[in-house]
């Protein structure tokens, strides 16, 4: 099913997962363990992402073409401008369409790694909106969502505004849904989604959701990203952070009370950075009662 339709028909806020391409064959063994354990969550759609500089393409498409032919689940995948070009971007974009994958997270990309900034390719493209115009323009009819930071892109001059900007672009060159960077600050989440419906932006913007399962390892990511990290939540992890089973449990519990204020303030859905592990996104969507009929009294961690 396409992106457009599942919106469009969703009575209940929906509930996506992200998962990214192993480089070992270990790895994805695991990740299959992880997609088939998700299912009790029932997402609308699952999206796989591209390593840095699109260093994972082959397996990214062998992914998502897997999970379209063996499982009921509805995939995304994620096609960025590092390193591409027109023609290059045409032919995945073939093998998608033949594949029957309709829905494409079409992104900028961060550059390959030893490379500090992002370089555009003779032929390519330098922004994920004209990559939005482009993959519209190509036969298979997909349905587009793209990435959008409620803090400020690291790499903007203007800050949010400037991500309200190019959101803006990014629908009107073809994006019919958002998926948020992670976050922390739900208020921040909430000035953004208003400033952008204020300048115009009327798809959904859906937060985008990172439980701390190891904290050592999401201050590295928020470095790198440019999520910010409350104190807060420095205060809740820091005296826990050498004891793993405290952490997740805390970071589950965090999460949950996240994603229920966000849904009470009328967030369209909750995307999940699933990190090839189920056990954190399946515990805070118990605690949430998704699927509908879960207990929302289910223990902690239970799965």
């Amino acid at each position: 099913m396409k992106l457009t339709e599942i919106l469009a028909q969703a009575q209940d806020p929906l509930i996506s997962c992200e998962f990214f391409p192993p480089k070992t064959d270990k790895g994805e063994a695991n990740l299959w363990q992880c997609i088939q354990e998700l299912v009790a969550i029932d997402p609308a759609y699952v999206s796989v992402t591209y390593g840095a500089g699109g260093s994972t393409q082959d397996r990214t498409r062998r992914i998502v073409t897997r999970i379209r032919q063996e499982t009921a689940l509805t995939p995304v995948a994620h096609l960025t401008c590092v390193g591409a070009t027109r023609e290059d971007l045409s032919a995945l974009l073939e093998q998608y369409r033949q594949a029957d994958i309709t829905n494409i997270l079409a992104l900028r990309g961060d550059p390959p790694e030893g490379m500090g900034h992002f370089e555009m390719v003779k032929g390519g493209f330098a922004y994920a909106s004209d990559l939005v115009r482009f993959i519209g323009e190509q036969q298979g009819d997909f349905s587009i969502a793209v990435a959008t930071y409620p803090e400020g892109h690291p790499e903007s001059p203007e800050g949010v505004a400037d991500d309200i900007r190019f959101l803006k672009v990014k629908q009107d060159n073809g994006a019919c849904a958002a998926i948020t960077q992670y976050f922390f600050d739900n208020e921040a989440f909430y000035r953004f989604r208003d400033r952008a419906v204020s300048a115009g932006v009327s798809i959904p913007i859906i937060p985008g959701i990172m439980p701390v399962t190891n904290y050592t390892q999401i201050v590295r990511f928020s470095a790198m990203c440019g999520a910010i990290i409350p104190d807060w939540l420095h205060t809740r992890m820091q005296p826990i952070v050498d004891d793993a089973e405290a952490t997740k449990q805390a970071g589950i519990d965090i999460a949950a009370e996240q994603c229920a204020d966000l849904l009470a303030h009328g967030a369209p859905g909750l995307h999940f950075y699933a990190l090839n592990k189920s056990e954190a996104t399946i515990a805070v969507c118990h605690r949430l009662g998704i699927p509908k009929g879960t207990p929302k009294g289910t223990p902690k961690g239970t799965i």
